[in-house]
């Protein structure tokens, strides 16, 4: 029998230990691995199946970040992004983006102007164009939808788009594991080994049948996003009491409704003048995010009663014809950034910098331990890149340079998208929808995929009728989360591999179908097919799905 744990993990000689895999973490990971260190990879979830999970998707500069004047964080956001659009082009695309100017805004549209232009000076080598004004008239003229009162005119830009955030994370752990990492979801970190002043190893539990393992490293990286205090939890001679003080931000996923916009929408609301997105996305349109400090239970995040009410008012008020309400939502979510602590201040004023906090600098008593706090989507090659560089430091050993930033991830190591994705449509046997589908989420191991089927036909066909693009997964795709992308449980095949947990029904037509294969295909009972579909149909039950009940009612 295989063992998910190596059985002498606790004598391998690793460089570096990473807690947390998330888009952070994996990333981190990554770049370890492709420069040659021994690293373990760990979470006690899955990969991706925290912060990642829950943001608004998009690959920014981060816009409003120039009113703090964080211009360095600005311009790292840009360049990153423009990395992200070469190494995961079929995860990774531009996206218009419009920003209404109204008169009630504290922005006015010459502030607004010079904003641009600062955002295209910042992303000179940038491969979208430049930003674009117009007047009241002419914003009317391509948003005819829009509210008219008091609108003074409008912005046009170009910023990026991951739909699917978790499949960066995710394949990122897979490039590490190909680059000799040993990746390990499900493994929770239950105390920091510390030996003479320093932390040299971790102690963590499997969860899935409960063995406890140790590993030993010299240098362990504690990326565990809002989690980051509790892993530090009972370790001796820290300075920092708490280094994290994440807010909450929600999300509202709709079909397309009256005057939705083609583009994406950058708001500033009229209750509280903080900015939230309108945004096409995944075949529906994605409405967010809000901005609550935050000190509930980190692995129940749920949207508030408030905040569904605050982004369907302030939609409404943008778009009046859209008449949103709360029987139109289809699904929400919601999640915590791992934002630096600060005890006072407005939520969007605390900055979205990352910080890598060498502990050895501030405890002189801890040593071989660096923790991450903060850290976005966009930024996460140039934070793995530069905590990377300091593990060698602490390893005094010489930095070889990054590669990350350049070399394709998995699914986009080909010099032509565009023609390798002509090829698969022609080739695959698979309608045009099913094609594309595997391409936008696989890329280049879109044919992998389709090999999980070998000479089992209903392997290449959906497992629900009828489909679309969010839904249209096929059996080969739960074989291949399986075997290559080591998917453990139900809900990570369908909310973080396959993706059709986040289509209109959170996967919740597909979840039997999916666990039916596993049965077939991998040596389940029914016991554990109806064990692992009752455990995914409460995961989501956070996620406030409209047919959840309809779902229930049906199986009952």
């Amino acid at each position: 029998m295989t063992h998910r744990v190596p059985e002498d993990i606790q004598d391998y000689p690793f460089d570096v230990i990473v807690i947390g895999a998330g888009i952070n973490g994996a990333g981190i990971a990554r770049d370890a691995a492709m420069r040659g260190l021994k690293v373990l990879l760990l979470d006690k979830g899955d990969i991706s199946s925290g912060t990642t999970q829950w943001a608004t998707r998009l690959i920014h500069g981060g816009l409003r970040y120039l009113q703090h004047y964080e211009f360095p964080l600005v311009r790292e956001s840009l360049h990153d992004r423009e990395r992200l659009f070469h190494i995961a082009p079929h995860l990774v695309r531009p996206l218009g983006f419009l920003v209404p100017i109204y008169d009630y805004m504290e922005h006015g549209k010459l502030l607004v102007q010079l904003g641009m232009f600062f955002y295209d000076a910042l992303s000179f080598d940038k491969s979208v164009g430049n930003h674009k004004m117009y007047s009241a008239q002419q914003t009317l003229e391509h948003y005819p939808s829009l509210n008219p009162d008091g609108l003074k005119g409008a912005a046009f830009y170009y910023d990026g788009q991951a739909e699917y955030a978790e499949r960066i994370a995710v394949e990122s752990a897979v490039s590490a594991r190909e680059h000799g990492a040993v990746v390990l979801n499900y493994a929770r970190a239950d105390r920091l080994i510390t030996e003479n002043g320093s932390v040299t190893g971790i102690e963590f539990t499997d969860m899935l049948d409960g063995e406890k393992y140790a590993a030993r490293a010299p240098v362990t990286v504690n990326v565990a996003g809002p989690w980051v205090d509790e892993v530090l939890a009972g370790l001796e001679g820290r300075s920092e009491e708490r280094m994290i003080g994440g807010t909450k931000g929600s999300h509202l996923v709709v079909n397309a409704f009256p005057g939705a916009p083609q583009s994406a929408l950058y708001v500033e609301a009229r209750g509280d003048g903080r900015p939230y997105f309108i945004v096409p996305w995944n075949g529906r349109y994605l409405i967010g995010t809000t901005d609550y400090r935050y000190d509930g239970d980190l692995d129940y995040v749920s949207a508030g009663e408030d905040e569904i009410d605050y982004l369907i008012d302030e939609t409404n008020r943008v778009i009046p014809e859209a008449d949103l309400s709360r029987e139109k939502i289809l699904f929400t979510y919601s999640g915590v950034r791992p934002l630096p602590y600060q005890a006072e201040g407005a939520e969007g004023s605390v900055t979205r910098s990352h910080v890598i906090y060498d502990h050895d600098d501030k405890d002189p008593e801890i040593g071989g331990l660096i923790s991450i706090i903060g850290g976005k989507l966009t930024t996460y090659p140039t934070l793995s890149r530069q905590t990377v560089d300091k593990v060698y430091g602490k390893l005094h050993l010489h930095a070889p340079k990054s590669r990350a930033d350049r070399v394709p991830l998995p699914g986009g190591a080909t010099p032509d998208f565009e023609t390798f994705a002509a090829n698969f449509k022609a080739t695959s046997g698979l309608t045009e929808d099913l094609a594309e589908r595997l391409l936008k989420l696989y890329g280049v191991r879109a044919p992998d995929v389709l090999a999980e089927a070998g000479e089992d036909a209903s392997l290449r066909m959906p497992l629900v009728s009828p489909f679309t693009l969010e839904t249209g997964v096929i059996g080969a795709e739960i074989l291949y989360a399986f075997r290559r992308e080591m998917a453990q449980t139900l809900a990570d095949v369908l909310l973080r591999r396959t993706m059709v947990g986040m289509g209109p029904n959170v996967a919740l037509d597909v979840d039997e179908a999916a666990a039916g294969v596993a049965v077939k295909h991998l040596g389940w009972d029914e016991q554990r097919a109806k064990r692992e579909v009752q455990n995914y149909r409460e995961y989501v039950r956070r996620y406030k799905p409209k047919n959840l009940e309809e779902a229930e009612v049906a199986n009952a």
